[in-house]
């Protein structure tokens, strides 16, 4: 049996209920009756890489799910005083940054905790969009809006610190508004890896992997798209094409999906790993839970360290995407980043592998669906 099925697309030769993983047979109203926070496989990986018990991790992933809707109300609640919001793995609670002026009792009444900021977060993303402006180079790495620490933080590649280039930046950066400087040894980089066999996806002399199912088709990394047109599946089989991508500014991309290839919404796991449904896109705030599926690494978890961070790869800057501690490998790109049961993004790129850890950001789904008027397939 191959050990690395589509990760959201099933070929019509595999339409038995024997071929179909567990969950992905179910009926409708079965699943419905049965639904869980998350699948066994998920609750594993987290239980593996961020040292919980089985109990830890569904306790978890219920403050998430908690925290994710507090984050709605509490950022209505703080207005223009809003400063950012995470979650807190140790209380189990949201905390949200509001500046003096705020309706504090408001937003605790909405079971958020309060911490106090000198700086909006209005007034963190207008530096980031001003930071976003200026042409990056080599020595840059990214720069994302880190609400706990009040301002804009850049990350510097070490090697490159003393680069002419690199201090100008900086010192146009910190004119900008509010700036940290964190040195980092690490340079950003995609995840795309050369053709090999049995993995999901492949096109022009890439494979990449595929990430959520959308009604007519699948999303996907936009650095994936070598340009080639065609889209084949994990054996050969013709899929699709290419129906618009964005790379770099962006790293999204959707291929709509045909000759015998249908969508269902689960993020598969490898060979004997269950799989995950996906029942929304609800986004998670910072310091949730989350966990990644792909062709190469299969599943592994970690948190969300930043959102709206700007990823300055060889190819250019990438904007408004999410970092996480999850590690990630070549052939990765594209896959799946998924919250308990929300839909959060598609692999984009990072440094490091799974043997030592890393960093990895993802393209927001929503942002996705919203660009090319997709609806995600959910159970």
């Amino acid at each position: 049996m191959r050990t690395a099925l589509s990760a959201l697309l099933l070929l019509g030769s595999w339409a038995t209920a024997s071929a179909l993983p567990a969950s992905a047979a179910d009926s409708p109203a079965h699943t419905a009756k049965t639904a869980a926070p998350a699948s066994g496989a998920l609750v594993s990986a987290m239980q593996r890489d961020l040292g919980l018990t089985k109990d830890q991790a569904l306790a978890r992933l219920a403050a998430e799910k908690t925290a994710t809707a507090v984050e709605t109300k509490a950022k209505r609640a703080a207005g223009s005083s809003y400063g950012g919001s995470w979650f807190d793995a140790g209380s189990g609670r949201l905390t949200v940054a509001v500046t003096r002026g705020a309706n504090t009792e408001a937003v605790r009444a909405t079971g958020a905790t309060v911490r106090l900021v000198e700086h909006s977060a209005r007034e963190l993303d207008a530096t980031k969009a001003r930071i976003d402006k200026l042409p990056a180079p080599k020595g840059i790495g990214s720069w994302y809006v880190d609400p706990k620490a009040g301002s804009v933080v850049v990350d510097v590649v070490a090697s490159h610190r003393a680069d002419n280039d690199v201090q100008a930046f900086l010192a146009r950066a910190r004119e900008a508004g509010p700036v940290k400087v964190r040195q980092t040894d690490h340079t950003p980089s995609t995840l795309a890896a050369g053709t090999v066999g049995g993995d999901p996806y492949y096109t022009g002399n890439v494979r990449c992997s595929i990430g959520f199912s959308v009604y007519g088709g699948f999303i996907t990394a936009g650095h994936c798209d070598q340009h080639t047109g065609a889209v084949y599946g994990w054996d050969g089989s013709y899929v699709g094409n290419f129906q618009g991508s964005s790379f770099p500014d962006n790293d999204y991309a959707w291929v709509n999906v045909g000759s015998g290839w249908w969508t269902v919404p689960v993020v598969l796991g490898w060979g004997t790993v269950s799989d995950q449904l996906v029942r929304g896109s609800a986004e998670a705030p910072v310091g949730a839970s989350i966990c990644r599926s792909g062709s190469t690494s299969h599943w592994h978890c970690g948190t969300v360290l930043a959102k709206n961070e700007t990823v300055n790869y060889s190819q250019g800057a990438v904007y408004q995407m999410t970092k996480t501690n999850v590690c990630a490998e070549p052939g990765d790109s594209g896959g799946s980043f998924i919250s308990g049961d929300q839909a959060q993004g598609v692999t984009s790129g990072g440094w490091g592998d799974c043997t030592s850890g890393g960093e990895t950001w993802f393209q927001p789904v929503n942002e996705i669906l919203n660009r090319y008027g997709l609806t995600l397939h959910t159970a």
